[in-house]
């Protein structure tokens, strides 16, 4: 036994003094050294972003599209190769998070998803490839002012969702006048709960921490009060009138609806200065072709509609496009479905992703991060309190609980005030949360790949009569994501791909279905300049069109052939007239 143990030591240690051998993953410095197993203020994360500027000066450029309400920079990151073209020549994908203050982790995701792209340039055959050919515009964090007040002033888990534009929630003619008060200075605003008879709450024998609502016929002893807070402004109830604002997942033109429909819409779409200035900027570059916006929580990729009235919005074959795309990334994020957004989950009338989808015709997502069962590992979809504080004990080790204290209420008198924190909920776990971030990376750059790669494909020259040539080729796509998305051909947006032929006379010009077809499909109508073929309908994902062009030229003519996408990078090809 003792020469069997030796020598098989002997062979351990001759494997890994053997160079050629790669015994884990590969590991890539980043210039930028961050951690992810924590959560940034916001100007920690435009620090960071400035940085890789300075760090990556050949990759990343950043630039202020925009000041918030408050008058914060909105900062935004490009990642591009100017090597290999410029930014607005190539098919790009827009990536943002945190328009919802609160959904903290979507921040990090895209911090995470620059300083990924950025180290892995030169060393990651893959991702260096995407980078050469596509563009990335990331913006970290859409609502500045409320990620600020998340992280500096007393909130939950759901608070600081609007923006800071001051409203009077209670129509006093006061602004933000009566917001919840961390009376027990923990930094956080939890619960108050008050021991009256008839009340409908009991706490748990095993563990009192937990408030369990009682029967019809029973009586527990315990009312809840609501979030801790006192009357600031004298009108008989406690934080009705809390900071801001407007949801700015609400205020995009795409089947925008007023306050009255929809609760948090603004006062008319665009209407603040943070999604005016994202609007801007995208419709600035119409070589936007895919689109990412983060948020918490529930484990979900969604696609819209957001309403049913806006469902021929989506096409068949954009739907096989969107399929693709989420099903794949359902296997990469373990626990995570794909769903659409007002079937499965609510209404939602002028979202950000339908404005991009559904108005630009650009194929888009939302991710809600994190679930539950990633916290236990399994599938658990709903586990009662008693699972939730076992886990949170064994693994948080309490810092996601404040303990209940007396606090003597100048409304209720003597009250307890408690129970979970701002972290206790939504956030990704600090031990989980490099993960999190690198698996729905991994998802979001995946759906980078597949914008439109264009290339010719198989070319034929046939001599008719005299100077005529008859010229057939292919152009084709290797990707999933068409060079128009059906919904962008259906409704005119943007403009069409252009085919140019230069070099000879073009007596007509268009497609065909087969190499056999003997006559022109879909030509460009008389009296047109036949050298310029507008194709409305764009290049199919994993797809190839077939043109045909008649030209009058002598023999060895070379024919300079080009075509041009919006949402592509352009190709050009020389063809020779010859038998």
């Amino acid at each position: 036994m003792h020469r069997l143990i030796t020598a098989a030591l002997i062979s351990s240690a001759a494997i890994c003094s053997t160079p050629s051998l790669t015994l884990a993953q590969a590991h890539t410095e980043s210039k930028v050294d961050i951690a992810f197993n924590r959560y940034y203020s916001f100007e920690q994360l435009v620090d960071f972003m400035y940085a890789f500027e300075r760090e990556y000066p050949d990759l990343v450029t950043t630039e202020v599209i925009g000041k918030s309400q408050e008058g914060r920079d909105m900062v935004l990151v490009t990642i591009n190769n100017p090597e290999t073209g410029a930014d607005t020549d190539k098919p790009a994908m827009w990536i943002d998070g945190s328009i919802h203050a609160n959904e903290i982790q979507a921040s990090e995701v895209c911090l995470y998803t620059i300083w990924y792209l950025t180290k892995s340039y030169g060393s990651n055959e893959m991702l260096t490839e995407i980078m050469d050919r596509t563009a990335f515009y990331i913006l970290p964090v859409v609502n500045p002012d409320s990620r600020v007040y998340w992280f500096e002033e007393p909130s939950t888990p759901n608070s600081s969702r609007a923006n800071k534009r001051p409203i009077d929630s209670d129509r006093d003619g006061l602004y933000d006048e009566d917001p919840p008060n961390d009376l027990d200075g923990d930094g956080s605003i939890t619960a108050m709960w008050m021991q009256e008879p008839g009340g409908r709450w009991r706490r748990n024998e095993r563990d009192p921490r937990i408030f369990e609502r009682v029967g019809p016929d029973e009586e527990g002893g315990w009312t809840y009060l609501g979030s801790e807070g006192t009357d600031l402004d004298g009108d008989g109830r406690i934080n009705e009138d809390g900071p801001g604002g407007d949801d700015m997942n609400r205020n995009w033109p795409g089947g925008w609806q007023p306050n009255y429909v929809q609760r948090g819409a603004g006062e008319y779409a665009l209407q603040n200065p943070e999604t005016k200035s994202i609007a801007d900027f995208i419709l600035s570059r119409p070589n936007i072709a895919a689109a990412q916006s983060y948020h918490n929580t529930g484990g979900m990729i969604l696609r819209g509609p957001g309403s049913p009235t806006r469902a021929d919005m989506y096409p068949r074959a954009d739907l096989a496009v969107y399929d693709e795309l989420a099903r794949t990334g359902e296997e990469m994020i373990p626990y995570y479905r794909y769903l659409i957004i007002y079937e499965d989950l609510y209404t939602v009338h002028g979202g950000f992703v339908n404005w991009t989808a559904e108005t630009l015709g650009i194929v888009s997502f939302t991710n809600e991060l994190w679930t539950t069962e990633k916290y236990f590992q399994r599938d658990v979809r709903r586990p009662n309190d008693e699972q939730q504080w076992l886990w949170r004990d064994k693994l948080a080790f309490g810092d996601l609980f404040t303990d209940y204290t007396e606090y003597d209420h100048p409304e209720y008198g003597t009250v307890l005030i408690g129970g979970p924190n701002k972290w206790s909920a939504r956030s990704t776990p600090t031990f989980m949360l490099e993960e999190e971030c690198h698996r729905n990376f991994a998802f979001t750059t995946y759906h980078a790949s597949e914008m439109a790669e264009l290339r010719f494909g198989e070319t034929r020259v046939e001599k008719l009569d005299g100077d005529l040539w008859s010229v057939t080729f292919e152009i084709r796509n290797d990707r999933v994501i068409p060079t128009r998305t059906a919904q962008a051909a259906n409704r005119g947006i943007g403009q069409p791909d252009v085919l140019m032929v230069a070099g000879a006379e073009v007596i007509t010009s268009g497609t065909v279905g087969s190499w056999r077809d003997k006559q022109i499909n879909r030509a460009n109508p008389a009296g047109q300049d036949q050298s310029r073929l507008l194709n409305n309908r764009g290049i199919g994902g994993k797809d190839a069109t077939m043109f045909r062009v008649v030209v009058g030229a002598p023999a060895g003519t070379e024919l300079e052939v080009s075509y041009s996408a919006e949402k592509a990078r352009d190709i050009s090809t020389t063809i020779t007239l010859e038998d």
